[in-house]
């Protein structure tokens, strides 16, 4: 009889199913040792996912390896200056740190009224006002930040800048406060701070990381200028480094040359401020890949336990059905037909086991994501990639072969003669 015969013979399967009626208990115990390690890990790997998918949902809009950078004062004295010297950064630094840091990819100067400093800018429209942050912007910026603009509108252009035209693009709130329902803003004047603007755009709100906010106003960079009489100062950079560069790194340059441009003590670390978005979206990315990795450990470490207890079981399986063992080989069974079915079972309870804490392990992470589904908590669809799953399955069954065959050697080793004196 052939291997794949005997595994197909129903007389096969009804011994194996009659050994584990005979200790349903030990047997469900050991097997839900497994399903709980198979069930670990693909809880575990499907909720590090699911922060990995929620991150990346997150921060869709913006570059990953972003920092905002912005001048302060000074804390320590330097070439006669006195501690308390207010910095303020200008346009010749952003050429400055381009030409410098072959590592950044765009840099955006940006001016903020109403943000950081000043007061909102107080904006009419027919017989209705409110009072916004005003940002002046150059078009590069939306490479670092994208602006998702209804349709028919734009963001500021080139043409925008080199004429300092008075256009502006507003946000959904803004829309909502100074318009009437159905009314389509482009293409109507609004009036900041007593200067007439053209609306040209009006910006999505976006539900992930973003700079600004749904009721921002966005204005030419060089009318900014005129309109706030600013020269060249500049409110703060938003550098974007390129995807393989250490943002950290550059980070650290771009401070450097900052305080050498603005004569600073090279040790003075409150004299430009920054956050680097890239650095926390880093140590996130980190948390994500550290809680895949103790799934992977912690589920093996089960799994292994559970079969360890798979193959215990079978070795008192053996040795209560010595005689029946006996028997078998008395009536001409090989010792490979012997080794076969214990392996068949040791595989049979392990993949068993395997497929139902697969099952309850989806069963679990779709509840989650239901249960997390349109939060502010950044989490989304969590779930485990086919191969995971495929490759937890084989696993199962080279383990349950593995450790099928130490009892399985138990059986084979028994001679029928003793065997059939065993009470």
């Amino acid at each position: 009889m052939s291997s794949f015969r005997f595994l197909l013979d129903a007389n096969t399967w009804q011994e194996i199913f009659g050994s584990i009626r005979k200790n349903k208990t030990r047997t469900i115990i050991t097997v839900i040792g497994v399903l709980w390690g198979i069930f670990v890990y693909i809880a575990m790997a499907g909720a590090a996912k699911g922060l990995d998918n929620g991150f990346d949902k997150v921060f869709k809009d913006v570059a990953m390896n972003s920092m905002f950078v912005w001048a302060q004062s000074t804390s320590i004295p330097f070439e006669g200056f006195k501690t308390g010297r207010s910095l303020e950064l200008r346009l010749g630094d952003a050429t400055a740190l381009t030409n410098k840091i072959p590592e950044i990819q765009h840099i955006a100067p940006r001016n903020a009224q109403g943000v950081f400093g000043g007061s909102p800018a107080l904006t009419v429209h027919g017989q209705k006002s409110g009072t916004y942050s005003v940002l002046g912007d150059y078009p590069i910026y939306t490479k670092i930040a994208t602006k998702k603009i209804y349709d028919g509108g734009r963001f500021i252009n080139d043409q925008d800048i080199e004429l300092s035209r008075k256009v502006c693009v507003i946000g959904e709130r803004t829309q909502s406060e100074l318009y009437e329902k159905d009314v389509n803003p482009i293409g109507t004047f609004i009036r900041i701070d007593n200067v007439y603007f053209q609306v040209v755009g009006v910006h999505k709100y976006s539900n992930g990381v973003s700079f600004d906010n749904d009721s921002d106003i966005y204005i030419p960079f060089t009318t900014f200028q005129k309109l706030y009489n600013t020269g060249d100062r500049v409110g703060y950079f938003v550098i974007a480094a390129y995807d393989d560069a250490d943002v950290v790194a550059v980070e650290k340059q771009v401070k450097t040359i900052l305080k050498n441009r603005h004569r600073v003590d090279p040790e003075d670390e409150r004299a430009f401020g920054s956050f680097n978005l890239g650095e926390a979206f880093g140590r996130i990315m980190g948390f994500a890949q550290g809680m895949t990795f103790l799934s992977l450990v912690v589920g093996l470490a089960t799994i292994l336990a559970g079969v360890i207890g798979i193959g215990n079981i079978l070795l008192i399986s053996v040795k209560e059905r010595t005689r029946e063992i006996g028997v078998r080989r008395a009536l001409g069974a090989t010792p490979g037909e012997v080794r076969m079915l214990i392996i068949m079972e040791s595989v049979f309870l392990t993949v068993i086991a395997g497929v139902l804490g697969i099952v309850l392990g989806a069963m679990v992470l779709n509840l989650v994501g239901n249960l997390t589904e349109g939060g502010d908590f950044p989490y989304a669809n969590p779930t485990v990639p086919i191969s995971y799953v495929l490759g937890a399955l084989a696993l199962m069954i080279v383990l349950g072969t593995l450790i099928g065959m130490i009892p399985a050697q138990r059986a084979v080793s028994i001679k029928p003669i003793d065997a059939l004196r065993e009470e």
